[in-house]
């Protein structure tokens, strides 16, 4: 995966726009940040239920991890997209997407 892919990949739900967020591109739903790609490093963080982070995090050593500090216990969840499939990054962009899109946008984008 590269970052293209992951804009690509982001920007497919629906009302997803990117707008920088501290120098590195972000993805939002109803102006709020459900992921951005870090340009200094290969990955890419995402806004996951902690259940969602813990799973997937032990599921995917190496290739999923929650951000280090307050910010991983909330959440913010880092996936070296170089490591991923479509299919992961695609699943972990979707849940979310779905945590920060407004309530009218509920449901299944898929």
């Amino acid at each position: 995966m590269t970052p293209d892919d992951i804009r690509r990949l982001a920007l497919s739900f629906p009302e997803a726009v990117e707008a920088d967020h501290h120098g590195m591109p972000s993805f939002r739903v109803g102006g709020k940040v459900f992921a951005t790609i870090h340009l200094a490093h290969p990955r890419m963080m995402a806004r996951l239920d902690p259940e969602d982070q813990h799973n997937l995090s032990l599921g995917h050593p190496g290739v999923v991890e929650p951000v280090p500090g307050a910010w991983g216990r909330g959440g913010s969840t880092f996936l070296w997209y170089e490591r991923a499939d479509e299919a992961l990054a695609l699943l972990m962009l979707g849940l979310a997407w779905r945590s920060r899109a407004p309530g009218r946008l509920s449901v299944d984008p898929s």
